[in-house]
């Protein structure tokens, strides 16, 4: 059976011939075949030709023509004839098909399309939906309006926009996203070159701030820039997209999968700004076409009336819709870029090829970065915030000192305070000594006196103290002399013991006298 053209389409074909276009050229605008327009064309001619001129003329229900695959012009389709088990319809040889499929509750459509493609039935849709009807089947249900309460739902989604012309006479192509408020039809549209999370939500956000509000909930369909896993009952949002909904106090709905008519308003809507104000237009820049459709939605979407509504656009929205849409934020959302870093070995990890540091707990192991056009927030796998950083020039680092491991901090990197405070400790010699360097050597103090501290993993602190004291009076204030100073003294390091007179196996010293005396009076007789 050949296929049947919408009625859309087949109100656009006559349009068209009514304009002068040719049947290649009509084919062309509505992205149809030629040898559709040309049998619609024909068939329209033909009705034309052979009208009835009164009821009698028409066809009686049940007679030959009774499987035409096109129903009576303006009567819908027709009416179910009285079949009986003798009936003279093409579905008859398939009854018992038809009321097995009937009582598993399959539509007519469903139907005819089964018996064309597993049996070969060569039956009009009609046929069999006339056929269904009489046995008491089901037929398909029409669809159920869903109207909302103003200021209740915004319906977005994206579309192909105009051409941008690039000085090179090459063109780059670009989206057109629009929002709908289903109950005003006030539109919103702004050209994109990317349907990435960053441009949905700026673009979304933009659609805020140009109607004046905020709609409760926001129905689009399960596109990746939103939905990370579509599923009709629990889906997974993007982590951005629920932040941005927070901020704006709104609901996200994302349609039934594959299911476009949940979102018939702005369906049709996208149409709209792709035939009325892009179609054969290219602009030199994305800026040259936003300002376009900014112009375009003030002087013609909002001024037409609506053929639904049968109301002008903008005075519903602003006279009904306008005052229930919700407050805006005092503030725009900060969007952000989202990523795993891994913590290189030297406590830093790269975001746009700059360096930031992060504790020094976290090396080696894995981090989400968190950043925007000012800072880099910085979290651990839990998401618990553990640093953050203002960002900087490319190849530069930022480095906290409290990310620093505190055995990696020497004592000049924490100052001439710190050093000056631990020659304190050792006395007040080297307090004077330390003093004299630091005005008389200025920077260069720093490492004299570090290396003097040095010195006390080998000489006592009596000792350094000691030498500090003739530094002082001889004016010497260099690392050098204390090291000389030191060499000269006994190792300091050796713990002298106290003299002790009494012990066991020290014999008294009258006995080394006789001992001595003895022997001078052996010498002395020999």
């Amino acid at each position: 059976m050949a296929n049947q053209l919408a009625m859309d389409k087949s109100l656009a074909i006559n349009n068209l011939r009514d304009a002068g276009y040719s049947q290649r050229r009509i084919a062309k605008t509505l992205g149809v075949s030629r040898g559709a327009v040309r049998r619609h064309l024909a068939d329209e001619s033909s009705n034309r030709t052979k009208a009835p001129t009164g009821p009698s003329d028409l066809a009686p229900t049940g007679s030959g023509d009774s499987n035409s695959t096109t129903a009576p012009t303006g009567s819908g389709p027709p009416e179910a004839p009285e079949l009986s088990a003798g009936g003279n319809s093409q579905c008859e040889p398939f009854r018992e098909i038809i009321v097995e499929k009937c009582r598993a509750g399959l539509s007519a459509r469903r139907i005819h399309q089964d018996l064309v493609a597993d049996h070969g039935s060569d039956a009009s849709y009609w046929s069999v939906n006339r056929f269904v009807r009489a046995l008491g089947g089901t037929t398909e249900l029409p669809f159920r309006r869903m109207e909302v309460l103003p200021g209740e739902e915004l319906q977005v989604d994206f579309g192909t926009g105009a051409k941008i012309r690039n000085p090179d006479g090459t063109h780059r192509r670009t989206h057109v996203f629009r929002a709908v408020l289903s109950h005003s039809r006030k539109g919103y549209s702004e050209a994109v070159f990317r349907q990435d999370t960053e441009s949905f939500i700026r673009a979304l956000e933009n659609c805020f701030w140009a109607i004046g509000g905020v709609p409760q909930r926001v129905v689009f369909d399960n596109a990746k820039c939103a939905v990370k896993t579509p599923d009709w009952h629990d889906p997974e949002l993007n982590s951005k997209l629920v932040d941005f909904c927070k901020h704006y106090g709104c609901a996200f709905v994302p349609t039934r999968v594959r299911t476009p008519r949940h979102k018939g308003k702005v369906e049709r809507g996208v149409d709209y700004v792709q035939e009325n104000a892009l179609r054969g237009r290219e602009f030199e820049s994305l800026a040259a076409q936003n300002e376009h459709l900014g112009q375009w939605e003030r002087s013609v979407a909002d001024t037409r009336i609506h053929g639904t509504t049968r109301k002008q656009v903008l005075a519903c929205f602003q006279d009904i819709e306008k005052p229930s849409l919700g407050k805006l934020p005092s503030t725009r959302f900060k969007f952000y870029h989202e990523a795993k870093r891994k913590v290189s070995r030297d406590g830093h990890i790269s975001v746009n090829r700059s360096f930031y540091s992060v504790p020094p707990e976290y090396l080696g192991r894995d981090v989400w970065v968190r950043h925007d056009s000012h800072l880099v927030r910085i979290f651990d796998e839990s998401l618990r915030h553990i640093a953050t950083h203002v960002i900087i020039e490319r190849g530069r680092f930022q480095t906290d000192a409290k990310h620093i491991a505190s055995e990696k901090i020497s004592p000049i990197e924490r100052g001439i305070d710190h050093i000056h405070s631990k020659m304190r400790l050792i006395g007040p010699s080297a307090t004077q000594w330390a003093d004299a360097v630091v005005a008389g050597r200025g920077v260069e103090a720093a490492r004299v006196l570090q290396g003097v501290l040095a010195m006390s993993r080998k000489h006592s602190g009596d000792s350094i103290e000691s030498a500090c004291g003739i530094a002082v009076r001889s004016g010497a204030i260099n690392c050098r002399i204390i090291r000389t100073l030191l060499k000269r003294q006994p190792d300091a390091t050796q713990t002298t013991m106290e003299f002790m007179e009494d012990h066991p196996i020290i014999r008294p010293i009258g006995e080394y006298a006789k001992f001595i005396h003895n022997k001078v009076q052996e010498e002395i007789y020999q």
